[in-house]
């Protein structure tokens, strides 16, 4: 166990070190300067040139390379190239909106879709079967900004009620108000993953309940409902597991549209701003964060998987 988590880290770090060439690089050779976007249109030749000596932006690429990895690997993260904020404080302060907003949408699929697929699973064919398949469908083709959008038209308009929108509140210091600003975007970024893991672990465990140590476990005389949670379900998950760890690995690095719609600053839109104003500092840093999250989860799920299946070894 010891040497594959070695030599899977090691991985990891040469994985994150050929991300961080594509990222360096790709938002260099995308077009855009930011010292322009920072100055605005009206700005004089010299001012410019004098944001680019500030900015480090006449250095050649593998210095500027260079002292954003050693920034990186001591933590210190600098400062906005635009707003001259401190990042590392700025990502604070949004990423328990990110996080939180994550914990939900998690809680809401795990709750949800898995004993859903379940139900369609032992109740093949049924009209819970198809209830559920029907909503999968549904849920899947329906696009989320739509959905977040009639979830704060519809209550104001019909019953003047809408979340908190314009200031952020605790889970401590209010956890209603709390609750009410993070429980309706969390169930609408969750539809699609509820969708996924329904659909998965009804097709996973369909497959397992027909192996046969499942038709033993049904000879001895064991009820339908012990062979499956008992025996069949642990097994059927591995796939679910490995859906649920990508999905929280994108999740904590924000979501862009359903923050944007609900008024929540979280990594998203931060990073997505980033992007777009050539902010090389925040966009860089952001970036490989996601990508470490990632790549750590990756590893994560892999371990657990000896814990649904004790037939998986390390060696």
């Amino acid at each position: 166990m010891t040497r594959y988590i070695v030599r899977r880290l090691a991985m990891a770090v040469m994985i994150l070190w050929f991300i961080s060439i594509i990222v360096f690089m790709l938002l260099r050779v995308g077009g855009g300067d930011p010292a322009l976007l920072q100055q605005g249109i009206n700005a004089t030749p010299e001012k410019i040139a004098q944001v680019h000596r500030e900015m480090g932006l006449d250095d050649p690429k593998p210095i500027q390379y260079l002292h954003w990895i050693k920034g990186m690997l001591t933590l210190d993260f600098g400062r906005s190239q635009l707003t001259q904020t401190n990042i590392t404080t700025e990502f604070r302060e949004r990423f328990p909106v990110s996080f939180q907003l994550m914990l939900m949408t998690m809680f809401w699929t795990i709750a949800l879709g898995i004993p859903a697929g379940v139900v369609s699973a032992a109740k093949r064919n049924s009209p819970a079967d198809y209830v559920v398949r029907l909503f999968a469908i549904i849920a899947l083709s329906v696009p989320a900004f739509w959905i977040a959008t009639l979830v704060l038209l519809v209550p104001a308009q019909q019953w003047g009620y809408g979340p908190p929108l314009n200031r952020q509140v605790s889970v401590l210091t209010d956890p209603w108000d709390n609750f009410r600003q993070f429980g309706p975007p969390s169930l609408v970024l969750a539809l699609g993953p509820i969708a996924s893991v329904m659909r998965l672990t009804r097709s996973s465990l369909l497959e397992v309940l027909r192996a046969d140590y499942v038709r033993t476990a049904r000879a001895k005389g064991l009820s339908s409902q012990t062979v499956i949670l008992r025996h069949a379900l642990k097994n059927s998950l591995i796939p679910v597991v490995t859906v649920l760890g990508l999905l929280m690995g994108g999740l904590l690095g924000g979501s862009v549209i359903v923050e944007a719609i609900f008024n929540l600053r979280g990594l998203g839109a931060y990073v997505y701003g980033a992007i777009l104003q050539k902010d090389y500092n925040v966009a860089q840093t952001l970036v490989m964060y996601t990508a470490g999250v990632a790549v750590l989860l990756n590893l994560g799920v892999d371990l657990l998987y000896s814990l649904f299946d004790p037939r998986i070894r390390y060696a």
